[in-house]
């Protein structure tokens, strides 16, 4: 990547060897840490870089610095792959300050052991910090997504240092487009917090922002409004498109194909849809669909008088990230008891503002002329409710 300006120069690293991001989320693309240095009079390091790649970032590092010390580190998120050579950089830098929220300050020393509580800067909101012929201001942005984030607008340059916001997975080499990999990204990791987002998207409206520089993922420097209307729309729970997405579970077949039939129905009916076998694709590639799309059929098979455990995880996962404003439809099977459609309702009625469809299709192992009638209420009731 090349550096966001003359003076502000980019030293991250790509990670394409880890597999699973938080040790949850695949990565076929790679993911950035991105890291900045601001060289002024006062030179600023803005974040650091994950542990697996220390020798890499600091190769970075010592190409952009040379002789030259930082005056300061800049500490917008804790999270690991972020802050993992704040430790190393501390000792390399004994005069270097570290300037960080408050809350940031107070979580350090869960993180390493060195005590630098006498080197800590604790900034508050609309605290500025001078470094010479740039200025940093601090915003506080808690719960976007852990207690002690802020961001960091540099004004001389009108550059917004986001921390994990407008982040994406996607290693920077790999040129992956920012929308390609957003999604996934901000439903599973920043999705939850949507109040805290929009919080923080009224505060940046008083910005004038020329690049946001992200702690994964590209710098954003052109149509800065068409990100922010991103985030703004996804931040009020509101889909990106309008259209229907079948999630389906089962251990022999049957409700998939029940499932995939109902879905060519609905697209000869003129319904954009799209399905996903919860069996052979990761849970959050199904969260990322569920927020992305307006109605949702959930298709899941009866297991051990309980819900069959894919569509349970789903479930499960919507709950944990705040999933609201959609309406649902449901096709349980049950060869002897069926008990899924029950208790998938179950799930969703802990979900703010969702609808469900009052037809509940229910298969005995497999679709027969006399589920028809059923299928037909419920794609009546999906197309009357776009």
């Amino acid at each position: 990547m090349n550096n966001v300006t003359d003076s502000i120069l980019y030293i991250g690293v790509d990670d394409t060897d880890t597999e699973l991001f938080e040790n949850q989320y695949p990565i076929e693309e790679g993911i950035s840490y991105n890291s900045y240095v601001i060289m002024d009079e006062k030179i600023t390091i803005m974040d650091t870089a994950d542990a697996r790649k220390t020798d890499d970032w600091l190769a970075n590092l010592k190409e952009a610095l040379g002789d030259k010390k930082p005056s300061y580190l800049v500490v917008s998120h804790l999270e690991p792959d972020h802050s993992g050579n704040i430790e190393t950089l501390a000792k390399m830098y004994p005069e270097m300050q570290i300037v960080g929220s408050v809350k940031t300050g107070q979580m350090l020393p869960q993180f390493f052991d060195t005590d630098v509580s006498g080197r800590f800067v604790g900034v508050k909101e609309g605290d500025t910090l001078e470094l010479g012929s740039h200025t940093l201001t601090f915003v506080m942005a808690p719960m976007v997504h852990w207690p002690e984030v802020m961001v960091t607008y540099e004004s001389s340059e009108k550059v917004l240092f986001s921390a994990d916001g407008f982040g994406t997975f996607g290693a920077l080499k790999n040129n992956v487009p920012w929308i390609d990999e957003v999604t996934h990204y901000y439903f599973n990791i920043v999705g939850k917090y949507g109040s805290s987002v929009q919080t923080l998207l009224k505060k940046a409206a008083n910005l004038d922002i020329a690049r946001i520089c992200p702690l994964h993922g590209p710098v954003l420097s052109e149509d800065l409004g068409y990100y922010l209307e991103k985030y703004d729309k996804w931040s009020k729970y509101e889909p990106e498109e309008q259209g229907i997405f079948i999630a389906y579970a089962c251990p022999h077949g049957h409700t998939g194909l029940a499932a995939e039939e109902f879905a060519e129905e609905l697209r000869a009916a003129g319904e954009n849809v799209e399905t996903l076998d919860l069996t052979k694709e990761d849970v959050s590639e199904a969260v990322e669909k569920c927020f992305m799309y307006d109605r949702i059929v959930l298709a899941a098979a009866t297991y051990d008088a309980a819900l069959f455990p894919p569509m349970e995880d789903l479930l499960y996962h919507l709950e944990i990230k705040n999933f609201q404003k959609r309406k649902f439809a449901l096709i349980e099977n049950g060869s002897w008891a069926p008990a899924a459609g029950k208790l998938m309702r179950a799930h969703i009625e802990k979900l703010k503002d969702c609808e469900i469809c009052d037809t509940l299709v229910s298969l005995r192992t497999r679709r027969t002329p006399a589920n028809d009638a059923d299928f037909n209420a419920v794609k009546e009731w999906l197309i009357a409710n776009k």
